[in-house]
């Protein structure tokens, strides 16, 4: 007997419905896109379309024509050098001596010192204070009449009181904005150092103590390098953020230490000219840019020194 196969068309044939696990599957797959949505939108809206607003004031005139003119404007501005003078110095001196500082406090906060909640506490202070309160604050500090000035009098060290932030005084000028910027923003830092101590496993210290390692050689060989991406991000965000001070700069010195961000401030509020004050907020960018390019290549992470457990 022969049988018969029969075979029903294929618009007959019955959908099988896939399962249930690969539905869910397939739902779930959206998820990591749905939770950076909210962080996207914001970076597109608040980042990148001013950011492209800047671009265009920059390069194109009223009339919409393209132009290199208010490139050539900014260059020949008499405080364009000072501005850029100023700002890498700030970074040169800032930048290095906040992260040691920060380092120095995560450390002390990560190991058994008694009372570091205390410190802890402490070292927040500046986390509830805005960047112009701060600088408020430091010139009650180095005015004339302030308290620097009225301790040094109080005590006898000085008979006259001397103007700290006067432009006769750069040096003074230049130490006072990096006291108050130091004690602003070197938080940031250590909160990134915290973190990053956190996560490594308490287990390679005390291996690295039990074969005889000093503090020292157990906090050079172990700790910093398991350290380095929290220290490349508190570099990155640090150096970033010094490109862009501002407010200090401004409550303590007025015009007297120009900066970049001051001169773009100047220039879209004092001059009424946002074009000019674009194209230094391009070459803030560009500046930012090229320095976090630099330190993701000086301390990039290979992948075979990622994961060590």
């Amino acid at each position: 007997m022969s049988s018969q196969v029969t075979t029903r068309p294929q618009a007959e044939r019955e959908v099988i419905p896939a399962p249930p696990q690969r539905r869910a599957r397939r739902r779930t797959n959206a998820t990591p896109y749905l939770l950076l949505a909210p962080a996207a939108i914001f970076l597109v809206v608040f980042f990148a379309w001013p950011m492209m607003q800047a671009l265009l004031l920059a390069v194109r005139t009223g009339t919409g024509a393209w132009t290199t003119q208010y490139f050539r404007q900014m260059i020949t501005d008499v405080q364009f050098a000072r501005a850029i003078r100023n700002t890498l110095l700030l970074i040169v001196t800032l930048v290095p001596l906040q992260m040691v500082l920060a380092l120095v406090m995560a450390l002390l906060l990560n190991s058994n010192l008694r009372g570091k909640s205390f410190f802890l506490y402490a070292w927040a202070i500046p986390l509830a204070i805005s960047d112009l309160a701060a600088g408020i604050v430091w010139l009650a500090i180095f005015a004339d009449r302030g308290y620097l000035n009225s301790m040094l009098v109080s005590w006898g060290l000085s008979d006259t009181l001397f103007n700290f932030l006067s432009y006769e005084h750069p040096v003074s000028m230049f130490v006072a904005v990096m006291l108050a910027e130091t004690w602003r923003a070197t938080w940031i830092v250590m909160v990134i150092l915290v973190a990053g101590l956190q996560v490594i496993p308490k287990e390679y210290s005390e291996a690295a103590e039990v074969f005889g390692a000093t503090r020292w050689q157990r906090l050079r060989h172990v700790t910093l390098p398991l350290l380095r991406p929290s220290l490349q991000v508190a570099l990155i965000l640090r150096t970033i953020l010094a490109f862009q001070v501002f407010a200090v700069v401004i409550a303590l010195t007025g015009r007297n230490l120009p900066v970049l961000a001051s001169e773009a401030y100047n220039w879209y509020n004092g001059y009424n000219n946002p074009n000019v004050a674009a194209a230094y907020a391009l070459l803030i960018l560009l500046f930012s840019v090229v320095n976090t390019f630099v330190y993701l290549r000086a301390l990039r992470i290979r992948d075979e020194e990622v994961g060590i457990a």
